[in-house]
Formats: C-alpha cells, structure tokens, sequence
C-alpha cells in the first residue's frame, strides 16, 4: 500500500477533542474494512477495535503482550520460515 493511500484512509486525530475521545463507551466496537483494489491479490482485511478501559483494558493489554512474546519467540526459533526463498 503507498503512503498516499495510507494517508487517505487515517483520520487525523487531531480533529477530535480528547473530551469527545473520553465519553467512548467501554466495549464499543469500530470496525474498518480496506478496499479490496487497494489490498495485495485483493485480499480482504478489516480490523475490529474494541474499546476497553480500567481493569478490563490491563488485562487485554497482557494478553496482548503475552501474545507478542510468544510470536517473538517463535520468530527466534524458526529463523527460517521467515526468510525468502
């Protein structure tokens, strides 16, 4: 993807107050769906953001952090099903 496509797709933040941003529901779900001429082969990808707070948002971010631990690991193990053939 370029750089001006990915530029017309990010809303800039900096149009919403942070009083705006603070009054998101916790557990409200923002979905995104790219373009499918805009994506590799026209492969479909969508990202789902869920909004937690508090305790609820520590524990997500753990698992979050477990999960790249984990991925990092296995990246370090199997250098070389990540290389280019």
């Amino acid at each position: 993807m370029t750089a001006e496509i990915e530029a017309e797709q990010q809303e800039p933040m900096n149009k919403y107050l942070p009083e705006l941003l603070a009054v998101i529901p916790n557990g409200t779900i923002f979905a995104y769906n790219l373009d499918e001429k805009n994506t590799p082969g026209g492969m479909k990808v969508r990202w789902k953001i869920r909004v937690a707070t508090g305790p609820e948002a520590q524990r997500a971010e753990a698992r979050q952090a477990e999960a790249i631990r984990e991925a990092l690991v296995w990246l370090r193990k199997h250098p070389q099903a990540t290389t280019a053939r």
